[in-house]
């Protein structure tokens, strides 16, 4: 277990110095820098702007001094934002946008789980082709489309909710449910699936030739192994529906780490740009790893760390 946990961190490390390495390549082959819009300054400002940055060096030292910062977890000073530094940004930023990403994660699995299992529980029947329907346009019509649409019928046409900002419960309604508009279809498929495999099984069907009642079979012996899939996508939707937050938090004007991101790409904001990046690139290999831990939690007889063929 132990041999096992440190290998995973060690590709864990391995996969975010990958991504920064390539990250600040490409970042740099694009053409142009952080200053270029600023025509009208005098050619020694630029260059004390870019010395003060460490733009003045060659690319591989920026990239080594870059590295040698990243080891002591410092992101450097935001470009666009002048005397703020990423990590305070970050730290600011973040618990918004964690917040948000929980509600719609939250709303997707538990829904989309419940959703799934109805669905194959009525297989062929008007509630399962009601489901699949509205999970068909879940994965069809992207969050920013849905978005603006609770904005009009939910806010401004039948006044619900608000339809931005951010700071009382109500505000977080609309944003989470345009979140989690997409992984709940994509859970409720995959659920849906899953537990009409399992209910296929031999042993669900001698639980049921003993006398079980059908909630202790489906609570009991069902779900328990149905959900297993929906575990292995946990960790890529809980980063992706963070990631996918930046499009939503711009459209409901909320203060996220999304914001900054549009922003630092628009304005060629380096070190904003790493250090999104590789936070949110730590935050996936972090929630795969946990993933993969909970499987022995839910399946006593997935070994985590067994040799194969054990």
């Amino acid at each position: 277990m132990w041999r096992y946990i440190g290998k995973r961190i060690g590709l864990m490390l391995l996969s975010l110095w990958l991504i920064s390495t390539l990250t600040f390549w490409l970042m740099h082959a694009i053409p142009g820098d952080p200053f270029t819009s600023d025509r009208n300054l005098p050619e020694q400002t630029l260059a004390n702007l870019e010395a003060q940055y460490g733009l003045d060096k060659p690319k591989p030292v920026q990239y080594l001094i870059y590295m040698g910062n990243l080891l002591k977890l410092d992101f450097g000073i935001s470009i666009n934002h002048m005397g703020r530094s990423v990590n305070d940004m970050l730290a600011d930023g973040f618990p918004v946008s964690a917040q948000l990403g929980a509600q719609a994660l939250i709303l997707a699995t538990c829904a989309g789980i419940v959703m799934g299992t109805v669905a194959a529980l009525r297989q062929n029947r008007l509630p399962d082709y009601t489901l699949m329907v509205l999970a068909v346009l879940g994965i069809s019509i992207p969050n920013f489309v849905i978005a603006p649409l609770l904005q009009k019928y939910l806010g401004l046409e039948w006044d619900w909710l608000p339809i931005a900002g951010w700071g009382s419960f109500d505000q977080t309604i609309l944003p989470a449910m345009a979140l989690a508009f997409t992984p709940l279809a994509l859970v409720t498929r995959l659920m849906r699936s899953s537990m009409l495999d399992v209910i296929s099984q031999d042993y669900i069907r001698t639980a049921r030739s003993k006398g079980l009642p059908p909630w202790r079979v489906i609570t009991r012996h069902t779900l328990r192994n149905a959900i297993i899939p929906v575990l292995t996508i946990l960790g890529p939707l809980t980063a992706g529906i963070l990631t996918g937050s930046f499009v939503i938090e711009q459209i409901f004007s909320i203060p996220g780490i999304g914001a900054y991101f549009v922003e630092s790409i628009a304005n060629r904001d380096y070190p904003m740009i790493m250090g999104t990046t590789i936070f949110y690139s730590a935050f996936l290999v972090g929630m795969n790893f946990l993933v993969d831990l909970t499987y022995g939690l839910v399946d006593p007889r997935i070994k985590i760390g067994a040799k194969e063929g054990a």
